[in-house]
């Protein structure tokens, strides 16, 4: 019986190494059965296998978490940054792809989850092809009631400005059917901001003006909502249906900056009004269909659609101080009405140790964008991706590898001008892991993905930035490779797991902009550039203090890089990173976090995200949950750029009146059983573009 027990341990292990079979979800869940829940007894926290490290919530951690984000962050994996109070799940200062029983969802989604139906979290930092280039994929996967009902709840406010996020989400059930509807509500009105900037532009005939700016003020707002709803349909053992839908209205995400601007020449001050922002409504439809044959072959169809109906807008004024006769009045106005279309197919078939997956995906997005400033002129640009991939699964003893190769067709075109591009690309792929024990692993893993340009890369209108800066796109723009090995060393020692590891990275096309001289316009625009090569090291460990009570995890990485493009060559280092301690007992939870961005180079600029530390006490009582906090309690918010080119080189930090308490109250309450969602196992992305409106 033993022997019986264990090899179907072995055999779900291998199930779960492979991506593909991650977002398999054993479908349906009741495949993972009995021996799934021995695996939990008597495995660690963290199972290394050869694709992916898998977490199971511990019932501390299930006790101490209102919904699915707290239970993610309880989880404390250790490159991944989880800011409940700001929505936002990112690693390494990256974006994550989060998927629910491998069907690809949002954060607001995750919050959604309630942490007693969560059996584990599989973290993958290293993709196979089915998730077509994502750096990292977070795939929750939950457990699967037959009847029931949920209502949760939550908001927070801040205590000394106008921002505040408030979520709702309901679920019915009736027999194999559920029916889902919530929303989301994130206020952002008027927070104070402003921008300390400087710039130096050198002319082709060696002279050179130096604009100094002195901030006068200025504000943010980011005020948007979401409406969901969904219905699914479950046959255990055969059959999936899911259908959903959403609206994302949102009121002007704008952005303002006044500014005293002192000039070298000696020439008079100019009072300096920057702005601009976007507004637009963007309905989401989805459709799923999902069947098992016999012998361990699986058919999966899944639908996407996305449409946009807004608009992007600028405004860069200048004028003299008591003057009401403006120097430069350069307003930017375009509508935009853009579709997007995705469809994708795949088919899996299963043996004892390997997996086969083999997949095809078609991918439309039709933009139309009026220009109000030129007149009314209309530019349309179509966009088509064909993607075809095969990844096959094998595990030898304590050898594992995955090997594969996708093919991506790309063609755009302008249909006013007739410019376009298309191209062919080869993405292979392969990982092969070692586990020496359950204590220590290595994996040594190959991706290469590819970047297609932009609309706002590629479009050739002109657009005026300031008095003599111009943007002008490049439809001959190329599809842009990437390539990507990383060694990792993984270890699950006495109150200490973690992992570190070397990556090297390349992109030796990078779509990247570049700036000349045109008379007296500076215009920038875009080429595929002679590359960008970095190397990363990494440590991230996870340490259990005191057993229970205190956690604490990070992420610290130091990178060397060097960009080259048509007439420069730039080098830039940097450490970055983040820090997450967390101290629970008695239903309290007191979490303290700090992130330092990477400071990237792109281009001929060095660009950085948000520095940011947040302390917040929570407590749980039996269906609600009372919080307060507080963020950037010390240090100050800054984001921003350095530009390098020898045509003009600027510093730019945007600063946020961040410093914002807050308090929280959330009810979470059930009935009956629960029945969580589809389990898809793959999901088309189906994203429109739209335009960005000319900006400093």
């Amino acid at each position: 019986m033993a022997k019986t027990i264990l090899s179907k341990i072995m055999v779900m292990s291998v199930v779960n190494i492979f991506p593909f079979i991650a977002a398999a979800q054993e479908v349906p869940d009741s495949i993972v059965g009995q021996d799934l829940n021995e695996i939990v007894i008597e495995a660690p926290k963290v199972i290394r296998k050869a694709d992916m490290d898998v977490y199971y919530p511990s019932q501390s951690a299930v006790e101490s978490s209102h919904d699915g984000i707290q239970l993610l962050h309880n989880l404390m994996i250790p490159s991944l940054t989880v800011t409940e109070a700001l929505g936002s799940i990112k690693a390494a200062g990256q974006s994550v792809q989060i998927r629910i029983n491998g069907r690809e969802a949002s954060v607001d989604q995750v919050k959604g989850l309630l942490p007693e139906t969560v059996k584990r979290v599989e973290w993958i930092d290293n993709p196979g092809l089915r998730y077509n280039g994502a750096s990292y994929v977070l795939n929750f996967i939950v457990t699967n009631p037959t009847l029931g009902g949920s209502l949760q709840t939550e908001g927070r406010q801040a205590m000394n400005t106008a921002w505040g996020d408030y979520f709702v989400d309901s679920k019915f059930n009736n027999g194999r059917s559920q029916f889902e509807i919530g929303g989301v509500f994130k206020l952002t009105n008027k927070v104070k901001s402003h921008r300390d900037y400087k710039e130096t532009f050198n002319y082709p005939d060696g002279s050179s003006l130096t604009r100094t700016e002195s901030p006068l003020g200025g504000h943010v707002d980011n005020t948007f909502g979401r409406i969901m709803g969904s219905y699914s349909y479950i046959k255990p053992d055969t059959t999936t249906l899911y259908f959903g839908v959403s609206v994302d209205p949102s009121a002007p995400d704008y952005w303002e900056s006044k500014g005293l601007l002192s000039l070298s020449d000696e020439s008079d001050d100019i009072i300096l009004t920057d702005s601009h922002g976007t507004k637009g409504t963007t309905p989401k439809i989805s459709a799923y269909f999902e069947h098992n044959f016999p012998k361990k072959q699986t058919f999966v169809v899944d639908f996407n659609s996305s449409f946009y109906l807004g608009k992007s807008y600028s405004d860069y004024i200048e004028r003299l101080p008591n003057s009401y006769n403006n120097l430069t009045d350069i307003h930017t106005l375009i509508k935009d009405c853009n579709q997007a279309y995705g469809i994708e197919a795949n088919y899996i078939k299963k043996w004892r140790n390997s997996r086969l997956t083999t997949g095809v995906s078609y991918t439309a997005n039709r933009n139309r964008s009026t220009y109000e400033n030129l007149g009314g002129e209309i530019f349309h640009q179509r966009q088509d991706k064909i993607y075809i991939f095969s990844e096959y699964f094998h595990r030898i003893n304590k050898v594992t590898f995955t090997v594969g190769v996708g093919a991506q067709y790309t063609d755009y075109m302008f249909k006013e001008t007739g410019q376009g591009n298309h191209s062919w690309n080869l993405r292979p792929q392969a990982t092969i892991s070692y586990q020496l024990n359950q204590k220590h692993q290595f994996r040594l893993s190959f991706q290469t993905w590819q970047s297609t340009p932009s609309l706002a890369e590629s479009n050739v209108t002109p657009q005026q930035i300031d008095g003599f800066q111009w943007r002008v796109g490049n439809p001959d723009l190329k599809t842009a490779n990437s390539y990507m090995l990383t060694l990792r060393y993984n270890f699950n020692l006495p109150c200490v797991a973690g992992s570190f590891g070397v990556r090297s990275f390349m992109s030796p096309n990078a779509i990247t902009p570049y700036l000349y001289w045109d008379d007296n316009k500076l215009i920038t625009s875009y080429e595929n550039s002679r590359g960008l090569r970095n190397l990363t090291l990494f440590l991230s460990p996870q340490i259990e203090i005191i057993p229970n009570w205190l956690m604490a995890s990070g992420y610290l990485q130091y990178r060397v890089e060097r960009m080259r493009g048509r007439d420069y060559k730039l080098s830039n280092q940097n450490w970055s990173g983040n820090v997450n301690i967390m101290f629970s007992h008695w239903g309290f939870e007191l979490m303290g976090q700090y992130v330092r961005a990477a400071h990237d180079l792109w281009g001929e600029k060095i660009s950085w995200g948000e520095n940011l530390s947040i302390v917040q006490l929570t407590y749980n009582w039996k269906k609600w949950q009372f919080g307060a906090g507080i963020i950037m309690p010390f240090g100050r918010y800054d984001q921003g750029s350095r530009m390098l080119s020898r045509w003009n080189t600027n510093e730019q930090h945007m600063r946020i009146d961040m410093r914002m308490p807050y308090i929280s109250i959330g009810y979470n309450l059930q009935w009956g059983r629960q029945k969580n969602g589809a389990n898809k196992l793959i999901d088309v992305d189906a994203n429109v573009d739209h335009s960005t409106a000319g900006g400093r």
